[in-house]
């Protein structure tokens, strides 16, 4: 499956928003946003102005796409399920984004970013229901537990996890930063979402 290897940094300035893809750089003085506050190119400066419906429309679908750092495949597949639902479509779109398992371990706080989460699912640094998995996009269920495996956790990227004191995890989520285990106990709603997305702005993309 193809993905972007390019700057995340880029990504965020095509956006004109933080959307916080290197995790603690994007808090500090170096974040691209705080020093260049426009588009990528030669000519962009200066070039966030009025938006066609469809544009609107476009970017609403990227942003959310580039947060969650999944492909344009994916993201359409979940779109199109989110349709399928009786629930509102908007929520279930938000619901499948936010239940993979690579977003779940982000929230939870036990990486710095969605990619870093995403690597450590691919390398096979975590464990679902006590069974050690390798692919993020595993939807998260009620009642499900995952853990870093205890051979793993003696690294010193988990080790500042551990003394992270303003560490809180969303309401969805158990989360305890010591044992570096986390319980799903609730369904994430709309509340619980970090990004401002338009979902309904998605919808209608995917709609025409």
């Amino acid at each position: 499956m193809s993905r972007y290897t390019g700057a995340k940094c880029r990504l965020c300035r095509r956006e004109g928003e933080k959307l916080f893809l290197r995790g603690s750089r994007c808090e500090g003085q170096k974040c691209a946003i705080t020093r260049r506050n426009y588009k990528p190119g030669q000519v962009a400066k200066n070039t966030f102005g009025k938006l066609t419906e469809y544009a609107k429309q476009l970017r609403a679908k990227q942003k959310a796409r580039r947060i969650y750092g999944i492909s344009e495949k994916q993201f359409a597949i979940y779109s199109a399920e989110a349709m399928k639902k009786k629930e509102e479509t908007g929520m279930a779109l938000l619901k499948s984004l936010e239940s993979r398992l690579d977003n779940a371990m982000y929230r939870a706080g036990f990486a710095e970013s969605r990619n870093q989460a995403r690597q450590f699912v691919s390398h096979g640094t975590v464990k679902l229901n006590g069974r050690r998995v390798d692919i993020p996009s595993i939807q998260v269920k009620v009642g499900d537990t995952f853990e870093i495996r205890p051979r793993s956790q003696k690294s010193p990227i988990f080790e500042k996890v551990r003394a992270n004191k303003k560490f809180k995890s969303p309401k969805w989520l158990k989360a305890d930063n010591q044992t570096l285990k986390c319980e799903v106990i609730n369904m994430p709603d709309k509340d619980d979402v970090e990004a401002a997305i338009d979902t309904q702005l998605v919808i209608e993309f995917y709609s025409k």
